[in-house]
């Protein structure tokens, strides 16, 4: 594989793609979805990933957490290579490294947001370490509603716990696809911050695939992809700027 020799090193990244392409179908129904990426998300940074619908940005977070295979190429989180491990040792790896939010929430229905905030950790037959607990359900703001189902919470209210969920394991990154997606702009506002806060009291990790340029303003870096590639890296993104660079996006594409 074309960056089978490249170095494990690299202590500033929570997670990289080295030359990662990945290929659906075949003949006339082959698409390529990435092509030859190579991206560095950094520790305790909060990146969103951009792009027109069909840019990859979607694909390429899930060769990153693990969730899709490349076709060529190399992943890493932290300095293991995702390609060297077996189903299962992914599995586990996931479970234990990797954190996930989704447009979805994705929240027990019979569970109160205690517990499911807690599922990780009781799934793997562990103790939560009580002191991180604390912290993550302080983080949240929902101290109040821990007793609540999901059915009792606002959507914005389970997205919040479904962040928590995501931290309590203490992952080394946590993946959100379109954490906002289905969210009102002032919900949309609460869990961004909560997010941005994660990052910023606790030094989380965040990768955050969005469409939406105010979403994209609680990050630290804006990456953008189209036609499978990155073509911009965007520092201390404003709304502003990230609607003017996905305007030219859209413009190139017009034109082309």
């Amino acid at each position: 594989m074309a960056a089978a020799s490249v170095s494990t090193e690299s202590p500033t990244a929570a997670a990289r793609a080295v030359g990662v392409t990945k290929i659906y179908g075949e003949g006339t129904t082959r698409v390529v979805a990435l092509d030859q990426v190579d991206a560095e998300l950094r520790r305790g940074e909060f990146t969103a990933i951009m792009g027109p619908s069909g840019s990859g940005k979607s694909t390429l977070m899930h060769c990153l957490a693990g969730l899709d295979s490349v076709t060529e190429g190399t992943v890493f989180i932290g300095d293991t290579n995702l390609s060297a491990l077996d189903d299962k040792a992914l599995t586990v790896l996931r479970r234990d490294r990797i954190g996930f939010v989704f447009q979805s929430f994705n929240l027990v229905p019979t569970l109160t947001a205690l517990e499911n905030i807690r599922l990780p950790i009781d799934l793997a037959g562990g103790n939560p370490d009580k002191e991180w607990l604390d912290t993550v359900i302080d983080t949240i703001g929902l101290r109040d509603r821990l007793t609540h189902r999901p059915t009792e919470l606002s959507g914005g209210q389970q997205q919040r716990v479904a962040c928590a969920r995501a931290m309590v394991s203490k992952p080394e990154v946590i993946f959100a696809d379109e954490p906002t997606g289905n969210l009102d702009s002032k919900t949309s506002a609460e869990v961004l911050s909560f997010l941005r806060k994660s990052v910023d009291d606790t030094g989380q990790t965040v990768v955050m695939v969005t469409h939406d340029p105010a979403a994209a303003s609680y990050a630290n870096r804006a990456l953008f992809l189209d036609d499978g590639q990155i073509v911009d890296d965007l520092a201390d993104p404003t709304a502003t700027k990230v609607l003017d660079r996905m305007k030219r996006l859209d413009t190139a594409r017009a034109a082309g």
